[in-house]
């Protein structure tokens, strides 16, 4: 019988846990004992009791412990899971607030929102990936903390190609496609490129044919895809590919803003309210079940601002089932076929060797290796060289606690293109987030 490893998740009192846990309930997984760490005992002490019902139906659940103390968690860690959210999601009412009182896109992971966001991640996340190094320098580490790609990035720094970025959106779009296709993932490959929440699926490859002009041409197979109902069947056409639903943002831009400012709360009001009240329901008898409750809610909701509604077939949630693939691939050497957040190596050819990217990738026992020559389509490049390079600025301001240069970060994003309003707008998040104080 294979050992057991042992799973750390990082922000380990999170909501979304008791789905990364419940994908290791199975006789397939690789993990028997998981570690959360969390800086605040209340959340981890309500989390455990969830995982705990989990555990009841399951005798071969993974053990379970808990602590506050990051190098305690991370002693003996196999793999480290991290979804970290620095100030909360009080922090992301911030995000987005500010940036809607200055007209402008706040969403967590693109546009002004991002930026901040990641403005005072990155210090975070930086200082667990050097931790990390020290104390667990051959774990392998699974980075699902936003924004996804630049954080992966700045912990790849540290720890190179231990490190892999994973995010469901990708993922979820590419069983969409296929499934309209009629056909099954494991008889085609799909061809995907871009960066985190600004990727391309321009093709489906079954032997040497792509079929995904098939699906273009197919009025009712569009129909039938979230994303041709998102963007219009025309304009999937014209861009002759299928994009992560978070284009949204770039393509719409005045009528996501409009959405916005138009809603009685945004997306991070919204989450912070319930979430309140489901960690108070999480004390009851039945800690599992309002959960549960508070999931299906969450799922329904999911994407409403940008025009679907509340959706039956919300695909929100599948990270969990990415990490434990990308945990199996790795750990039992058995090859995986995953679209991650890597280092290029030369695949996308408009960016350099060590940006972080979101493409196919082969798992194995040695990692993830993405496949060469992704393709982003030709009306995306210039959109993908602007927001790497605004990651690039938000990573120096984080080295260097420069203000200026998180000025000119704000400033780069497509979404801002402003130097006044990007001024403004960092002024306005040092002074409302402490963790943004290091910016002088």
């Amino acid at each position: 019988m294979t050992e057991k490893l042992t799973l750390t998740i990082l922000g380990g009192g999170g909501f979304r846990v008791p789905l990364v846990y419940g994908a290791l309930l199975g006789d397939d997984s690789p993990i028997g004992r998981v570690v959360l760490h969390d800086v605040d005992d209340g959340r981890l002490a309500a989390i455990r009791r969830v995982l705990a019902a989990q555990a009841a139906t399951s005798p071969a659940a993974p053990a379970v412990e808990a602590t506050t103390d990051l190098t305690a968690a991370l002693t003996g860690a196999d793999f480290v899971f991290s979804a970290i959210r620095v100030e909360g999601l009080a922090g992301r009412v911030v995000d987005e607030r500010v940036a809607l009182g200055e007209g402008v896109l706040g969403q967590e992971t693109v546009g002004a929102g991002g930026v901040a966001y990641g403005l005072r991640t990155v210090p975070v996340a930086t200082a667990i990936a050097r931790r990390i190094a020290l104390v667990a320098p051959a774990a392998w580490v699974i980075n699902f903390t936003n924004p996804a790609g630049l954080v992966t990035e700045a912990m790849a720094a540290h720890l190179g190609e231990r490190v892999i970025g994973i995010c469901d959106s990708p993922s979820a779009l590419a069983r969409r496609v296929v499934r309209a296709l009629g056909r099954r993932a494991d008889d085609v490959r799909v061809e995907y490129a871009g960066l985190n929440h600004l990727g391309w699926l321009t093709g489906v490859r079954q032997g040497s044919e792509n079929l995904l002009p098939r699906l273009l041409g197919d009025d009712d197979g569009l129909s039938s895809v979230e994303e041709g109902r998102l963007f219009g069947r025309s304009r999937l056409r014209d861009l002759a590919a299928v994009p992560n639903e978070y284009l949204r943002y770039y393509y719409d831009t005045a009528e996501m803003v409009r959405a916005e400012l138009g809603a009685a709360e945004t997306r991070g009001e919204f989450l912070l309210r319930q979430q309140q009240e489901c960690y108070r329901e999480l004390a009851s008898e039945d800690p599992l079940g309002a959960w549960e409750k508070a999931l299906r809610q969450r799922d329904a909701t999911y994407l409403a601002l940008e025009g679907l509604g509340e959706r039956d077939d919300a695909e929100g949630g599948g990270y969990e089932r990415i990490a434990l693939a990308l945990m199996t691939a790795i750990a039992r050497a058995e090859p995986a076929e995953l679209i991650l957040n890597v280092r290029n190596a030369g695949t996308i050819a408009a960016l350099d060797d060590d940006a972080v990217v979101e493409v196919p990738c082969r798992v194995d026992g040695s990692g993830a290796h993405p496949h060469p020559d992704a393709t982003v389509p030709a009306h995306g490049i210039e959109l993908v060289r602007r927001v790497k390079a605004t990651e690039r600025a938000i990573l120096a301001a984080a080295t260097q606690g420069s203000r200026t240069m998180a000025v000119r970060a704000m400033a780069a994003h497509p979404l801002v293109d402003s130097e006044p309003i990007a001024r403004r707008l960092v002024d306005e998040y040092v002074s409302r987030l402490p963790s943004l104080s290091y910016l002088r």
